[in-house]
């Protein structure tokens, strides 16, 4: 693992040149040997004089950086590319793995986030939206609800902007929200990774079966068709006279803090979105939701970027894809099983690309 965090030179110290003496001061009397044994603590009055010429230039002192900045020098300049020989024949071990995983995870803290009343809209308390990547509402409903929706716009491979925006789960309370931003943003495609109930809600079903209202936005379901792994739902949304197409995808097989049993089904979900006619470039971002917005959701466009890389440069540095998603929103990817997922599911892509000589 690249070691990015900066170290400060301790500062020179200077001590009494061979051959300096003290200046002789009159002997203390009887009266004043209390003060000067209190002074010998302190630090003696009496001048020093020092012959610094023998040490030549003295290093300036190094600023202190606050933790968040040595945070943010991680993210941006962390890396670890691998090529595509690499990730399939000489791939880091798990322990390694587990050691790289040690990522500053960029949480928010609340006291960041000064938006009266947004605690309402957060199904997770600790989990919050970057302050300078978060969606702002433009309010096609009301302006009295504010801009708030815990979502951030995510880079895309090779760094381009807002390619996604990672979101949570839906509330009850801010269904009308979510399609608000899905109009707002022209999104074209919603990736859904999370069951509606795992042991208590991660999400509510916030489309309908047929045809349902959501504040002023109108869903209707024109197809739905379902396969193995997952199912694909293309709706409509309506805003006063204007109706536009948005494809649904809900996969479902993907645990909570886990990783799914096998990569496959991962990659050809990947597949659906790269041969989907509406993820082409003039549109709008793709919404990725799990329950909170940064576990299977980081994962999944994590895979996507990484492998875009693969095919694109013959490499990959997972370790800088993670790293630029915690810059967008903090604690994308939770856990270090999620991180070793990631690595076994782009040696598996690379594996089914073209073959390539071996270095």
């Amino acid at each position: 693992m690249v070691q990015a965090w900066e170290e400060c030179s301790p500062a020179q110290q200077t001590a009494l040149p061979q051959g300096a003496s003290m200046a002789q001061a009159p002997a203390p009397s009887s009266t004043a040997k209390k003060h000067i044994r209190l002074q010998e603590r302190r630090g003696s009055n009496v001048a020093l004089i020092l012959d610094v010429s023998s040490l030549g230039a003295v290093e300036p002192i190094c600023s202190v950086s606050t933790p968040r900045e040595l945070t943010l020098h991680f993210l941006r300049t962390a890396k670890h590319p691998l090529t595509r020989w690499a990730l399939q024949h000489q791939p880091p071990s798990p322990k390694q793995l587990e050691e790289e995983f040690s990522i500053p995870p960029n949480f928010v803290n609340p006291e960041e986030l000064d938006i009266p009343g947004h605690a309402s809209k957060d199904r997770y308390k600790t989990i919050l939206p970057n302050p300078q990547s978060r969606v702002c509402l433009g309010r096609a409903q009301s302006q009295e609800d504010g801009d708030y929706i815990n979502a951030n716009y995510i880079r895309g491979y090779d760094g381009r902007e807002k390619v996604y925006i990672a979101t949570q789960g839906p509330m009850r309370n801010t269904v009308s929200d979510f399609w608000e931003m899905v109009w707002q943003e022209e999104v074209p495609l919603i990736i859904m990774l999370t069951q509606l109930q795992e042991g208590k809600e991660k999400c509510v079903h916030y489309w309908p079966t047929e045809e349902e209202s959501y504040g002023p936005f109108q869903i209707r379901v024109q197809d739905v068709k379902e396969h193995p792994e997952y199912i694909v739902r293309h709706l409509t949304i309506q805003y006063q006279e204007e109706r536009r197409p948005v494809k649904h995808v809900f996969f479902s097989a993907w645990p909570d803090h886990q990783t799914p049993e096998s990569a496959g089904p991962l990659l050809r979900l990947v597949d659906e979105i790269e041969e989907s006619p509406d993820t082409a470039a003039k549109s709008g971002p793709i919404v990725v939701h799990c329950s909170a917005g940064i576990g299977r959701t980081g994962c999944f466009i994590a895979t996507r970027i990484g492998c875009q890389q693969l095919k694109a440069q013959g490499e990959v540095d997972i370790l800088g894809i993670v790293c630029q998603l915690r810059l967008d929103r903090g604690g994308m990817i939770q856990t270090s099983e999620q991180y070793q997922f990631l690595h076994h599911t782009l040696a598996l892509y690379a594996a089914q690309l073209p073959e390539e000589p071996n270095p």
